[in-house]
């Protein structure tokens, strides 16, 4: 006899299963970024040195979060969520460098 417990809940969540291909291309994307930041670092572009890495390494961790923790295929709470603590950081990239530029700097 078969007992109703036995079947199946009606709102199973849904796996999904992400191809081994994405992330092969999700990991050479990671390492040309990272090879991307030295070449940037051994070049001098002045006060852009830092703006220019923090946007690759924003890159990288865009692509870390979508695909390595599966944020992609999450729930709109969640996107709502990533979405606010990335809005989050730019404030606080935006105060910290308005700290910075707003400082005098003497040469003794």
């Amino acid at each position: 006899m078969a007992d109703e417990h036995d079947h199946a809940p009606a709102h199973a969540p849904h796996i999904h299963v992400t191809p081994m291909w994405i992330y092969i291309a999700v990991f050479l994307a990671l390492a040309v970024g990272t090879l991307l930041t030295w070449w940037v670092s051994t070049i001098d572009l002045g006060w852009m040195n830092t703006p220019i890495a923090l946007l690759i390494a924003t890159i990288k961790a865009v692509l870390v979060i979508l695909f390595f923790m599966h944020v992609i295929h999450s729930t709109r709470l969640t996107w709502v969520v990533v979405i606010a603590s990335f809005l989050w950081l730019g404030v606080l990239f935006i105060l910290t460098f308005a700290d910075y530029l707003t400082r005098i700097w003497q040469i003794y």
